[in-house]
């Protein structure tokens, strides 16, 4: 992959840390992976937390029940998301409008925490970023270097189906992993023991923050 030059995020203040796009397809394990990259020291932030924080805007929760109905909402008025994925998925055009209702606001929430995270003093030695549809969305540029987590689709398979999911159907609306690989700076075929992964996060965390990964040290 060919990374475009960074761009200047400190306006003028001197070199930003480093901003990685974390990515990879359902079941890859990228949410222990940038939990491995939060314990070695890097400013994380979750896609999953900011949609659950999207999803809880007056907005958005008005959107949803008049594109859906009531039954994608629990007790309490909040969006249910549980209910609402499959309904999305069995519904025409119900994954392009929760797309077209969510994403943009996501995208704006990360430039924000980006822009926060630039304003510390001293900044994080390094900043990353799960984006779980980084390349369906074109987002390489906005990183200093995408990297991908995989694994094999009956590894995969399995990890999705038990948190009650349908893997074929997610799968389909995502790039190919071996796409995605060829695509990375970095990739990590996640099949194996999760200390495998921690210890591939340190190396990339020493790589791109220049420091050895601060977890490293107690294990």
């Amino acid at each position: 992959m060919t990374t475009p030059p960074r761009p200047d995020r400190t306006g003028g203040r001197g070199a930003a840390p480093p901003c990685l796009g974390l990515t990879g397809g359902i079941g890859s394990g990228k949410s222990e992976a940038l939990a491995a990259f939060g314990r070695c020291g890097a400013a994380t932030l979750s896609s999953d937390e900011a949609v659950h924080a999207i999803y809880g805007e007056a907005e958005v929760v008005a959107a949803v029940r008049d594109r859906f109905g009531d039954g994608v909402l629990d007790a309490d008025g909040a969006v249910d998301r549980a209910a609402l994925g499959p309904r999305a998925f069995a519904e025409e055009g119900g994954l392009a409008f929760l797309e077209g209702l969510v994403h943009g606001r996501v995208g704006a929430a990360r430039r924000e925490w980006i822009s926060e995270r630039l304003r510390e003093d001293p900044p994080p030695p390094l900043l990353v970023c799960e984006v779980p549809v980084l390349f369906e969305a074109g987002l390489e540029a906005e990183f200093d270097a995408v990297i991908v987590v995989t694994a094999s689709d009956e590894v995969r398979r399995q990890r999705v189906h038990a948190r009650g999911q349908d893997f074929d159907q997610r799968r389909a609306r995502q790039i190919a992993e071996d796409v995605k690989v060829a695509r990375a700076d970095r990739a990590f075929v996640n099949d194996g023991d999760v200390g495998d992964l921690r210890a591939w996060v340190a190396d990339r965390y020493a790589e791109y923050a220049g420091r050895p990964c601060a977890s490293a040290a107690d294990e």
